[in-house]
């Protein structure tokens, strides 16, 4: 029996996020685990403080397209047969655990950049992830484009 028969990645979509495609297909075929993605579009009324005067419908409802389109571009690229591919709108961290715990995850793999001094202090979305989750983490760390 594998140690891990299910993993999700939680992807940013950022550029840097192709970098974690490679690294998590060999993970998941090493062990022969289902593999879901996940990404957290988060809803611009947080941007705002939540009192927003204006109907963000629209503008969001084309965030979580566009969200989608480019994850379904990254799932073509990791090489490794994708079970779910999943778009929710919230707060990154609580939703990363919600769907970890919802799929019985036994791994949650994060990208992380690695920073130092005041990001660092401030937190950063794997040390989020990290804490609070009811299953093993993994950051693989991710360079910046420059």
């Amino acid at each position: 029996m594998s140690i891990y028969t299910r993993i999700l990645l939680a992807l940013d979509l950022s550029e840097e996020s192709e970098q974690l495609a490679s690294k998590t297909a060999q993970m998941a075929k090493a062990f022969g685990a289902e593999l879901n993605l996940i990404h957290v579009v988060e809803p611009l009324s947080f941007a705002y403080g939540g009192d927003v005067p204006m109907d963000l419908t629209t503008i969001q409802e084309q965030l979580d397209d566009h969200a989608r389109s480019k994850l379904d571009q990254f799932a073509e690229k990791v090489g490794y047969p994708i079970n779910r591919k999943i778009i929710v709108t919230g707060h990154t961290e609580t939703e990363i655990h919600r769907t970890a715990e919802e799929l019985n995850t036994d791994l949650v793999i994060v990208g992380s950049h690695g920073r130092h001094g005041l990001a660092l202090l401030l937190g950063s979305t794997a040390n989020g992830v990290l804490h609070g989750a009811k299953c093993d983490v993994l950051a693989i760390r991710v360079k910046d484009e420059d």
